[in-house]
């Protein structure tokens, strides 16, 4: 085992034990816990994609979360708005790692069908009971969020999966925005959903950069891929 693989699978032992102690603090409903906790998974993801000498805009992409993680901490209409900012430059890095490493033929037709549909019903049944200052925004972040969750369909099953677990996630969001009834625990299972998201999409871009681009990673970064460096633990953690 390298030195860099080492390094990736301590910072990834971290970022579980930070997501499980997030998500424990939301189930105890400690609020304390969890604005430690939360700051804390991002980085730590960063930093084992960083350790494989991943590329560039993934790091970019979960920085960016990371800055969306900590903003939406803040009980505050512009915070928010900041927030999701930050989310939407992440999905922007997203959507360019995906043309980059995703198939040019692979067969979307249905899938473009699917999040189209999904896009606009979510958004008409939203729109009225949301505050009229967020409608324009919620409305055009969830256009980027689609588009980066059928981007994410084109490039692997992996990274298809972690970008419907990010727009399930930010639903879950949405849905609160607009008071709408909600599941005990919400926040639970929000974080529950983009952790998972987020790990996905990471796990998925490395595999893809390592089959489609492999001049591109260095001996070390291919060899901690290979030998499971963003491999899930046991039971693996959710946002």
């Amino acid at each position: 085992m390298t030195e860099a693989s080492t390094r990736a699978r301590l910072l990834l032992a971290a970022f579980a034990l930070a997501a499980l102690g997030d998500l424990t603090a939301l189930l105890a409903g400690s609020d304390t816990a969890h604005t430690i906790f939360k700051p804390l998974l991002m980085p730590l993801l960063a930093g084992c994609v960083l350790a494989v000498r991943g590329p560039r805009l993934l790091i970019a992409a979960l920085l960016f979360g990371w800055g969306g993680d900590t903003l939406l901490l803040l009980d505050a209409d512009p915070a928010f708005l900041a927030g999701m900012g930050s989310f939407a430059a992440g999905h922007v890095c997203y959507l360019t790692l995906f043309k980059r490493h995703g198939s040019p033929r692979a067969r979307g037709g249905w899938l473009v069908a699917a999040y189209a549909t999904a896009l606009i019903v979510t958004v008409v049944l939203l729109w009225p009971d949301l505050p009229a200052d967020m409608r324009g925004p919620v409305a055009g972040y969830s256009l980027l969020l689609t588009a980066m969750a059928w981007a994410a369909g084109r490039t692997g099953l992996t990274t298809a999966v972690g970008g419907a677990l990010f727009l399930l996630s930010d639903t879950l969001i949405a849905t609160g925005i607009a008071e709408w009834p909600q599941a005990p625990r919400p926040d639970f299972w929000i974080m529950l959903t983009y952790i998972a998201a987020q790990f996905l999409l990471a796990r998925g871009v490395l595999a893809a950069a390592q089959s489609g681009q492999p001049a591109r990673l260095t001996s070390e970064s291919a060899a901690a891929t290979r030998s499971g460096a963003l491999t899930p633990p046991p039971r693996p953690p959710g946002r």
